[in-house]
């Protein structure tokens, strides 16, 4: 993975669900935490 690919909106909106879900298993969970550590940082609103 090359330092400028970034994991997608949707993507880590779906990767939050699932890390959410309590019924998600820990594979699937570590799997949701790595996109969402990929994920393009917020912009913050001046």
């Amino acid at each position: 993975m090359t330092k400028n690919e970034k994991t997608s909106k949707s993507v880590a909106s779906k990767a939050s669900k699932l890390l959410s879900n309590p019924k998600s298993s820990k594979a699937v969970k570590s799997v949701a935490a790595s996109a969402l550590t990929q994920a393009a940082d917020k912009k913050k609103k001046k």
